[in-house]
């Protein structure tokens, strides 16, 4: 890892509610200056996992160590957190927010704030856009100079461009010396991490880089002049089914049966076999785990 350290270390976690195993047997590492994604459908585990990270959440099974050991107050105070709800109050102001989170890690509060956020400074929080919510929930959680940065669908319902600039953020951090572990939906997002960890129904279905994940998964892409008739023959099949252009992309399925379906229904095509991408990687897993 080219003299990067481990700082969080997930070794078969287990996690349960009830009849309910929200997480089942996951286990991850989290290095120095790398971004590690958990990617995952809403309900896949992920958040239940950083609780566990975090210390908030007990595990009925497995190890978390953070920084070694494991999850505590102490341990807390080195990493920072962005929660889906943002983790702000509110009914307070942009500026009392930013000086209850320094007085609780026992840092001054800045005298630099970045201008859009001093800009606002006097408004409560309940009162500024969402996109200004997560740039001060990132500012907060990066003011007691954190080694570690958990962030849970950090940019959810923002527009594209307060998403690139957040992801700057986090690059940045990165860069920086910090481990930083983020949980997303989103495929862009997913390709911005230098590891993977996929998650479906609490396990862990594939871990790598990007192309570990992807790889031996294969798609056959469909052209014909009638694109529209082959689509609907073969969502009609039941297979994934997606569209790039006109060009109509099906994954994980053989060729053969493809040709077979086409065929009974009059579609003339051309067919041929590529490699998946990692939303068509996300699909199957996810059809593989309803099914089973």
């Amino acid at each position: 890892m080219n003299g990067r350290r481990p700082i969080v270390e997930v070794d078969g976690a287990v996690k349960r509610f009830g009849r309910l195993t929200a997480v089942d047997g996951v286990s991850l590492t989290v290095h120095t200056g790398e971004i590690v994604g958990l990617l995952g459908a809403n309900g896949a585990g992920k958040t239940t996992l950083i609780k566990t990270i975090l210390g908030i959440e007990a595990l009925h099974g497995g190890r978390v160590n953070v920084f070694g050991t494991a999850p505590s107050r102490a341990t807390r105070q080195r990493l920072g957190y962005v929660p889906q709800g943002l983790g702000l109050y509110v009914q307070l102001s942009v500026k009392q927010n930013i000086d209850f989170v320094a007085g609780a890690f026992g840092v001054r509060t800045p005298t630099s704030i970045p201008e859009d956020i001093a800009t606002h400074a006097h408004h409560q929080v309940k009162d500024v856009g969402l996109g200004l919510q997560r740039r001060l929930a990132f500012f907060c959680a990066l003011l007691h100079r954190p080694e570690l940065l958990v962030l849970d669908e950090p940019t959810s319902g923002v527009d594209p461009l307060a998403r690139a600039r957040l992801w700057d953020t986090i690059h940045a951090q990165a860069e920086a010396g910090a481990g930083v572990l983020v949980s997303t939906h989103s495929m862009q997002e997913a390709e911005q991490c230098d590891v993977l960890v996929l998650m479906s129904s609490g396990r862990n279905v594939a871990s790598g880089t990007q192309a570990d994940v992807i790889a031996g998964t294969t798609a056959v892409e469909v052209r014909s002049p009638v694109w529209s008739m082959a689509f609907e023959a073969l969502s009609a099949a039941r297979l994934p089914v997606t569209l790039a252009g006109r060009a109509v992309r099906v994954a994980g399925v053989d060729r053969a049966r493809i040709a077979a379906i086409l065929s009974a229904a009059s579609v003339t095509a051309d067919l041929r076999e590529v490699p998946a991408t990692l939303e068509e990687k996300m699909v199957l897993v996810h059809r593989r785990t309803a099914t089973g």
